[in-house]
Parts: C-alpha cells; structure tokens; sequence
C-alpha cells in the first residue's frame, strides 16, 4: 500500500513551478505522436494514395524504428556538452521537428497524378521527421527520473504530465479532423507546429542535470545493451506499453474509417467529438485512478485493471449503429486510458532506479531509446492490420461507394485488435517483477546507496 505523500516529501528539491513547466513541454511530444496518426486519412482518404502501399511503406518504417530509438538514446548517454547530456537535443531538434511535421502535411503531390513522387515525399520526410522527434522526445524523458527522485515526487509530476498529455490527445487527436475541414490539412499541420515548438521552448530554461550524471563513465554498447535486454522488469513493463499503444493507435487511425463506413455519418467533426468524448474522459478519471487505486494498490495493479477496463470497453464497437452509443463506448474507453496514462512513466522510472542499483549507472536515454524501439513497433502493427482489413474487405479510397463488406471490416479493426492487445498486456503485467515488497526493497538499496 503506497502513503499519500506529504507537501514536505513532494517538495523533493524541486519547485512546483518546474514540475509544472517540465510537465508543460510534453504537450509539444503528445499532440505530434497523435497528430501522426491522420497520416492515414490525409495520404490514403485525402490525397488517394494506394491503402497497400501506404500500409506497407508505414509498417517498414518501423524497421527503421528498430535503429534510431535505441541508438539516439544511447548516444544521449555518452553526449557531452556544456548545456549536458539531455538538454542540447531540446534545444537543437525541437525547430527541425515542428518544421519536419509541417511539411508532413502539405504534400505537393496527389496520389491520383503523382503516386510514385507522393510516396517517396512522405518517405523522406517521414524518416527525417521521426530522427528528430525520436531526439527531442529522448531527451525530455530521460530528464524525468533525473531531475525527480523520489517516487512522491515522480507521482506528482506524472500527474501533471498525464493532464497536460489528456489535453494534448484530446487537441491531436480530437481537432485535426475538424481543423482540416475548415481551414485545410496544410494550414492545420502548420498550426500544430508552431503550438509545439512553443510548449517545447516554453519550458527549457526549467531544466537541469546533475553534474554526477554528466561526469559518469558511461557503459560500453555491448555491456548496455546485454544489462537493459536481460532485465526482466524493462521486458515485462515494455511489452505491456506496446499494447497500449496498439489500442490508442487503433482508436485514432480507425475513428474516422469507423464514422464514415461503419456509422455512415459526416467523419469531419463527428469523429472529433467521439474522440473528444475518450480523452476528456481519461482526463476527468486520473485523479480518480490516482485517489483510490494506485495510491491503495501501486503502479501494477492500476496497469492491470486499466487494460483489463479499456479491452472490454471497445467490444460495442463490433455491432452498435447509433451515435449515442459511439459515445458511451469511447467514453468508457476513455475511463480505461486514464489508468494506463497515469502510470506509464512512473514504472519506467522504477525499472532505471534498479537498473542503478545493477550498473551504478543512470541510463534513461538508453531505456527510453530502446522503450521507443519496442513500443513504436505498435505503429507497423496498426499499419499492418489496417493494410490487411482494407484488402480483405474490399476498401478502395478511388471508389465514390465502398463495398458493403467495408463497414463491417472497420467494426472489425476498432475491436479485435486493442481486446488481444489488452489481454496480452495483462499476461505481460502479470510477470512484471517489480511491485510490492521488491520494489519496496530497491528504493531503500537505492536511497541507502545515494547517502554513502
């Protein structure tokens, strides 16, 4: 059972004022991670582009995903600068990024006219896009646990992240649609850009590392990657994330398919608000999750029920028509989502401070590079599953009335793959090593050993 902390314990060395201005910039990594996801329904639905190809080029980009995570975080471990380790990926990545994703979404090209010139332009972009966003969002995580110790002050500012990041789902994920129906794709990517860059910059000067971090000798690859990929707790807790991913993932590729072909409704500002109704929902449910299940029962136990919640709350999706239920069904997603959120970090802070305790080393870019590789294999699994529903039921982008068969392919892509995600995450949870008495017992190692 975990202690509420007291406002002495949450102090932490840490000011409210910077928990809140670190917690801040995540807004300038969530809305891109979720505006991503309408690369589908610009390029595929938008721009008519081949749903295969696009598939197939989306899930072989997640080989590429299999490089840069893990490299770009282990070379964060070994940078050394005046500015530190972490920081000069902030400072330096973050414009290109914005300006990457910009582009992203004013392709000067149609997949009618152009589909060959189309394709390598998403390419290109795409590849130097997720480079510099794979920096920027390396270095910010890996300040988290080294600026934040304690496991008061970890939950405190988890809090706060999670807040900011239900609203930046909610605006990356919930307004593309509708912004692109108003003002365009293009001018909405652009807009996106420029909010992120400033939530990214807002908060810099906040920041800070702790000069025994940067004076360590870091570890040989080989001695790194042989520790990271033989800790139980990393595999166990990764795995589990991944599936997360694999359900939001769904949720935000699929809506607006579902609204136009399942539901046979305006897809515009109907799928905004079916999503809105999810994330508004998660952000009401964090202080509830964090009141009366992980402070009672810890990070694991919330896991479980999140997933279990979340899983069970998509199978309307298989048969409902009316847009009531739509509602009611993502809300109650929503209610699951909120509990996965709140203690995504928290744990993985968890796995590095035993990781310490093995190494006597603090490797965040290493973990959160190689968390990166692993999770982001949740975009080639979405990509994959929708490339196979679109051939298998018949959804063609250049045709003015789709196959019948396609409503029921998409009730099919919004159900079944975030219920076998859901229970493979509690399989996964539920040989996660660390929680009760073990955790318990490399805090106070961990604390014992900071004192010497």
């Amino acid at each position: 059972m975990t202690v509420p902390a007291t406002p002495a314990e949450l102090d932490g060395g840490t000011s409210s004022s910077m928990r809140w201005r670190y917690a801040a910039m995540n807004l300038g990594l969530v809305i891109p991670a979720q505006v991503s996801s309408f690369f589908f329904l610009y390029y595929v639905d938008h721009l008519k582009v081949d749903p295969v190809k696009f598939a197939v080029l989306m899930s072989a980009f997640a080989v590429y995903n299999a490089v840069d995570n893990p490299i770009i975080g282990y070379l964060s471990d070994r940078t050394r600068t005046r500015w530190g380790r972490r920081i000069p990926y902030l400072l330096f990545a973050t414009l290109p990024t914005m300006l990457f994703l910009a582009l992203l979404f004013n392709a000067p090209f149609d997949g009618v006219g152009s589909p060959g010139a189309l394709l390598l332009y998403f390419g290109v972009l795409w590849v130097l896009w997720e480079t510099t966003f794979t920096m920027v969002g390396t270095g910010y995580l890996s300040l988290l646990p080294e600026m934040f110790r304690s496991f008061a002050e970890r939950t405190d500012v988890s809090v706060r992240m999670n807040a900011v990041q239900v609203g930046g789902l909610l605006i990356g994920l919930a307004l593309p649609p509708l912004l692109a129906a108003k003002i365009g794709w293009g001018p909405m990517g652009i807009l996106f850009a420029v909010i992120c860059a400033a939530a990214i910059y807002g908060g810099v000067g906040a920041l800070s590392e702790r000069a025994a971090s940067i004076q360590a000798t870091p570890l040989p690859l080989f001695n790194a990657l042989r520790s990271t990929f033989s800790n139980r707790s990393f595999l166990t807790i990764v795995a589990a994330q991944t599936m997360r991913f694999v359900a939001t993932g769904t949720l935000a590729t699929g809506m607006g398919f579902f609204v136009k072909y399942s539901l046979d409704a305006e897809s515009g500002l109907l799928t905004t608000l079916l999503l809105a109704a999810a994330f508004v929902t998660a952000g009401v449910m964090l202080w509830p999750w964090r009141r009366f299940v992980a402070q009672k029962y810890g990070a694991r136990t919330t896991l479980l029920l999140a997933f279990t919640v979340s899983g069970l709350a998509v199978l309307p999706l298989a048969f409902i028509a009316s847009i009531p239920a739509a509602f009611v069904t993502t809300a109650l997603f929503g209610v699951g989502l909120a509990g996965m959120i709140l203690m995504g970090d928290v744990v993985l802070a968890d796995v590095i401070d035993e990781d310490e305790l093995h190494t006597g080393q603090r490797r965040e870019g290493s973990y959160y590079g190689l968390s990166g590789l692993i999770t982001t294999l949740s975009t080639g699994i979405v990509a994959a599953i929708f490339g196979w529903v679109a051939l298998r039921y018949g959804y063609d982008p250049k045709l003015d009335v789709q196959p019948d068969t396609v409503a029921q392919g998409f009730r099919l892509f919004m159900t079944v793959p975030p219920l076998i995600g859901s229970a493979m995450a509690v399989v996964f949870l539920w040989f996660y090593p660390l929680h009760g008495a073990r955790l318990q017992e490399v805090r106070q190692q961990l604390a014992a050993q900071r004192e010497k």
